[in-house]
């Protein structure tokens, strides 16, 4: 009776969140997968450390170092960023190669390759081109590929999946409309179902899609839409819900071939409309049987999805912001030393190299889960956003070091790009405010906790004895939670059973206790809050960021195990723990701040905010590390390669650039990784001038002048000199802008200055303003 009274009471209250269908097929998508171990109170750290850390297999490292690289020498990354237009021989050469067909089976003609493969591919072809990306990305991740391999049928399958993997069909996903973004399950996309003359069900579709990647030249569209059957021509009711269909380039009534102009690398994104289109109900996906399947399809794909093309992205932006403010810091002089060696600068440094670290040890980490049957939509999310919001931080702090050489566009500006293009990865794929508010704990806090699931299917179908036993689980559970949670803060974590590795074993200690209090803080917010969670946003999203920085701690770990513990990475590791470490201690702090003022809320701001909290570790005591881990990324050796991972870099044959004539071809990334190397050649003969001066064998003075003067002195060989005197040369070049004539800056062929007059003739100078101008301004005269 008692436990009857609660039941009745707390549906009464709507004391937990209200679960619509829509909710409930994303809630049920998926598996709870590490995610689970945080929200439990308890991790353990040892299962989790064995669980598979997958490596490409020879197949698959084969094509990366193959035709993945050499795709990356078919173009010019800023002449197709100018041009907005790919060559001829990079568009052969993908459907020739198989660049279409990742996710495709060998039998249909794909090259069927496992998740962390895919997402090792993305992540390489983005940092390169985001353009030339899309082509790859788009037709690898949801979308007709995936959806007919999972869902379609036989007829389907044998039909679409060998032309997807050839190229002949290219294909975009049409989901988002003006009023619906994130919230992509209130689309307004319509199709009714009817019988043609012959007798044929066919569907007939209205829609406005909008910021559809590919939509300009794909030719097949999966098309997501509200299927309505007014007489039941399909067997699921007059609203039959959510459907996806395959929709073909020139059916009458669809407009598509405008392009939007995304920021950044304009890369091919549109609207698609379509007016009174019909379709045969054979081209819904599934066949007719899967008539408002599509929401379903949706959720169990983006699952796991989420993890995988976005945050490859992120990831190749992070590692290629690390190779150009690494090598920038260690060509660019000032004050007589290379800005690497300037703490201002080591700390931009620092936190790129560890968060390089970090993130690919995420990405591996996740994808791993995902090769060995894993689908967990919470984790994905969490990668999704938080990835690349670390992403964008990186490519500005890069931009930061590099300064002017970041500011100023051209062929040699290698990192402005990715810097604008930051804003394209938030917003796509559910835009990361809503991601980080409304999805990770919203889903996580339900989906993830141990009875909360349980306790909500219970209310709903008024079933009294699960939960009745739901109930006294999470009893049990919260008691021991928070004797536990006592004894982690009596201890600061002491006591906590966690697997023993040298250097990391103290955060471990304290991410244990990070987790136990963050199960007795879930606890409290869904007994405190409860129903309102959907409109508490600014207090879900700080349970999203300490769930994520606690997540991100975990694989950190988890890479530095499954490399087998290389001692000299462990700065790379104790760093990103610390900064993980700070995050979740804020998010903490803002938690206990958003509790309200009821008798719950007062405990948790007096008694339970100072008692059970987790003090940060020392505050400067990242200082420490930084020195260290800058230098990880101003050097080239084994460390700096697993740090970097697979990036497109150039071959570099030092020789060649004596040529000035080769050297005024060379432009961009190889420009830069050759003064780079070249200055590394010369660090031992520099190290000799510096030790002689200090030991006053030669008189202080430029470089040039201590360099003759230690060659004279036999201090250095005649060797010795040309490579410091290539590596002066080459860095010089290396750190300069590119310039451009009247005629390059402003597209008019034979434009020029002429002085005496104002610059009215020419597009979009003077903005239509007459100057009553003095004699010095300038005009642009063709």
């Amino acid at each position: 009776m008692v436990f009857k009274a609660i039941m009745n009471g707390l549906i009464k209250a709507k004391a937990m969140p209200q679960i619509s269908a829509t909710e409930r097929q994303a809630l049920e998508a998926g598996t709870v997968w590490i995610d689970g171990q945080v929200f439990s109170g308890k991790p353990d750290f040892a299962k989790m450390f064995a669980e598979p850390y997958s490596k490409l297999n020879a197949r698959e490292r084969a094509f990366v170092d193959g035709p993945v690289q050499e795709l990356c020498t078919l173009f010019d990354p800023h002449e197709v960023a100018t041009t907005r237009v790919i060559p001829q021989a990079a568009i052969d050469f993908l459907a020739k190669k198989g660049f279409y067909s990742f996710l495709i089976p060998q039998a249909y003609g794909g090259l069927e390759f496992s998740a962390n493969a895919i997402s090792t591919i993305m992540a390489m072809l983005t940092s390169y081109s985001p353009l030339l990306s899309t082509l790859v990305v788009i037709p690898n991740s949801l979308g007709a590929a995936e959806l007919i391999k999972h869902y379609g049928t036989q007829a389907q399958k044998d039909h679409y999946l060998p032309k997807l993997a050839s190229g002949e069909y290219l294909p975009c996903f049409g989901l988002t409309e003006p009023t619906a973004g994130s919230d992509a399950a209130s689309i307004l996309a319509r199709g009714v179902a009817f019988k043609n003359a012959d007798g044929k069900v066919q569907i007939k579709l209205n829609f406005r899609k909008r910021y559809i990647t590919l939509a300009p030249v794909a030719n097949l569209i999966s098309l997501a839409f509200k299927l309505h059957d007014p007489q039941n021509l399909l067997g699921k009711g007059e609203d039959a819900g959510i459907t996806v269909a395959l929709v073909h380039r020139g059916t009458p009534g669809l407009e598509m071939g405008k392009h939007h102009q995304p920021i950044g690398d304009a890369f091919y994104n549109g609207p698609i409309v379509g007016k009174d289109v019909v379709i045969d109900a054979d081209e819904i996906i599934g066949g007719q049987e899967c008539a408002g399947q599509g929401w379903r399809m949706l959720m169990e794909q983006l699952a796991g999805g989420r993890a995988v093309s976005l945050p490859a992205g992120a990831v190749g932006g992070v590692r290629a912001a690390a190779a150009a403010a690494g090598a920038y810091a260690k060509v660019r002089q000032q004050f007589g030393m290379p800005i690497a060696e300037m703490e201002g600068i080591q700390e931009k440094l620092a936190e790129i190299a560890a968060m390089a670290y970090l993130s690919e040890g995420a990405r591996v980490y996740a994808l791993s889960a995902l090769d060995n049957g894993e689908q967990p939509p919470v984790v994905s999310a969490v990668w999704k956003a938080y990835l690349t919001e670390l992403s964008r931080e990186q490519a500005k702090n890069a931009m930061d070091v590099m300064a002017g050489a970041g500011v100023m566009q051209g062929p040699n500006n290698i990192i402005g790009r990715g810097y604008c293009s930051a804003p394209v990865a938030i917003t796509v794929e559910g835009a990361n405010i809503m991601t980080r508010s409304l999805i990770t704990f919203g889903q996580g806090a339900v989906r993830c906790h141990p009875y909360a699931f349980k306790i909500a299917n219970a209310l709903e179908a008024n079933d009294l004895p699960t939960f009745s036993s739901a109930l006294k689980g999470w009893i049990g559970h919260m008691v021991t939670n928070t004797l536990r949670l006592i004894g982690m803060t009596a201890t600061r974590g002491a006591i906590a059973n966690v697997p023993q590795i040298e250097g990391v074993t103290p955060y471990l200690k304290k991410l244990a206790w990070a987790s136990t209090r963050y199960a007795y803080l879930t606890d409290m917010a869904l007994i405190n809050v409860g129903g309102k969670l959907k409109a508490r946003q600014q207090l879900t999203g700080h349970f999203a960021d300490a769930l994520a920085w606690q997540l991100l701690a975990i694989s950190t770990v988890r890479r530095y195990v499954a490399e087998g513990e290389i001692k000299e990475d462990l700065p790379l590791v104790q760093y990103a723990m610390e900064y993980s470490l700070e995050k979740v201690q804020r998010a903490y702090e803002a938690i206990y701040a958003n509790f309200g003022n009821n008798l719950l809320g007062k405990w948790m701001r007096t008694v339970g905010y100072f008692g059970l909290r987790m003090s940060p570790l020392v505050g400067a005591s990242r200082d420490r590390l930084v020195p260290t881990v800058a230098k990880t990324i101003t050097k080239t050796d084994a460390q700096s390669a697993r740090i970097l991972g697979d990036l497109a870099m150039p071959k570099i044959n030092l020789a060649e650039l004596d040529s000035d004539e080769v050297l005024a071809r060379t432009k961009g990334v190889k420009r830069l990784m050759a003064a780079f190397q070249a200055v590394q050649e010369a660090d031992v003969v520099q190290t000799k001038i510096l030790q002689a001066r200090r030991a006053k064998l030669i008189e202080k003075g430029s470089v040039q002048d201590m360099a003759a003067a230690a060659l004279a002195k036999g201090i250095i060989t005649a060797a010795d000199k040309v490579l410091l005197d290539r590596a002066n040369r080459l860095s010089l070049e290396a750190i300069m802008v590119d310039e451009f004539t009247p005629a390059e800056f402003f597209g008019i062929e034979g434009a020029t200055y002429a002085p005496g007059f104002e610059c009215a003739n020419v597009p979009n100078i003077g903005h239509g303003v007459v100057h009553d101008a003095p004699v010095e301004k300038l005009r642009v005269v063709a």
